[in-house]
């Protein structure tokens, strides 16, 4: 009788590969984590691939060392884009307008992936590989480790129903296509359908999200990415830094009066230095956030309207609301 877990991986093989086949595209933004460096392995056997990483040139990068050990493995022709702090400005600026929010989390990511889209761009790249959909379909996130069956289904169904990726946003700005495998419909049925606690699973004294992933493709990748943790995209790129750069600009007496100024002129709620940073520039770029529908649920820190069952605003970050 076959090993299920065996059967799970070779099936996952054969789903992936497929969608990937099915959304090739010529260039592929790798940040040298699990899930594009799975898509880099399987698209190098059909094309020859143009890789995208950027990074902030003020951070330490991660993804810098493992996307280079992937190009190499798979003879990928990668492209590094670093940005100084001109660019940076330029890209929040850019993302906030793209994406209508003043969320820190959301503009660190995004100016990510702002910047290596924008670098396929330059490089007469239309169309482009992305490894979103992985954490939501296979539990790669932290805050789902340590949940019993029930509530992890739970979970990850809200994750399944209210998933958006900026990357979609972006690339549309920039007439630019992004293409998705993870969520290819075959591959996505089949993930949504593998029990969670192979999703998320402890080997060798450690806890592992994405785990049935990483046991399907440990043979075809490098040890260091089939097991690399997962590293957010902030984090990844070197863009975390943001958080203390711009608030290290900012007195606890200017935050407060500021922090108080919108509260009682906008109704705004700033949570933090950084968010305010962001907020002046969405404040003068977008103008002060309201509901589009008085009747519709509205987030209680910005007044932006929000899904009647979701517990996050994509305006301004606030969690849970």
């Amino acid at each position: 009788m076959p090993n299920p877990i065996d059967a799970t991986c070779n099936e996952l093989r054969i789903l992936l590969e497929a969608a990937v086949k099915r959304n090739l595209a010529d260039g592929i933004l790798l940040s040298g984590g699990l899930d594009t460096s799975i898509l880099a392995a399987l698209a190098s056997k059909y094309m020859h691939l143009e890789a995208f990483t950027a990074a902030f040139e003020k951070a330490p990068a991660p993804d810098l060392k493992y996307s280079k050990i992937i190009a190499n493995r798979y003879n990928l022709n990668h492209h590094i884009k670093t940005f100084d702090e001109k660019e940076l400005d330029e890209m929040v600026l850019a993302v906030m307008q793209i994406l209508k929010t003043f969320d820190p989390m959301e503009v660190r990511n995004s100016i990510t992936i702002f910047a290596g889209l924008k670098a396929a761009k330059d490089n007469g790249r239309n169309n482009v590989m992305t490894g979103d959909g992985c954490d939501e379909l296979f539990a790669g996130y932290s805050f789902l480790f340590g949940l019993d069956k029930k509530k992890l289904n739970l979970e990850l169904q809200k994750l399944w129903d209210r998933m958006h990726f900026s990357s979609i946003d972006i690339a549309n700005s920039l007439g630019m296509n992004v293409k998705l495998p993870f969520l290819d419909p075959k591959l996505k049925a089949f993930a949504m359908q593998i029990n969670p606690e192979l999703k998320i699973k402890t080997e060798n004294g450690q806890t592992w999200g994405k785990w049935i992933l990483r046991k399907a493709f440990e043979k075809m990748l490098p040890e260091g990415i089939a097991w690399r943790e997962k590293t957010p995209i902030e984090v990844g790129s070197g863009t975390t830094v943001l958080s203390s750069m711009l608030s290290a600009a900012i007195t606890d007496k200017e935050f407060e009066e500021k922090k108080q100024k919108y509260l009682t002129e906008d109704k705004v709620t700033i949570r933090d230095k950084e968010q305010l940073v962001y907020y002046e520039i969405y404040r003068l770029a977008i103008g002060v956030p309201h509901p589009e529908n008085e009747k519709d649920k509205t987030c209680p820190y910005c007044n932006s309207n929000v899904a009647e069952k979701s517990t996050y605003c994509r305006t301004c970050g606030a969690y849970p609301i």
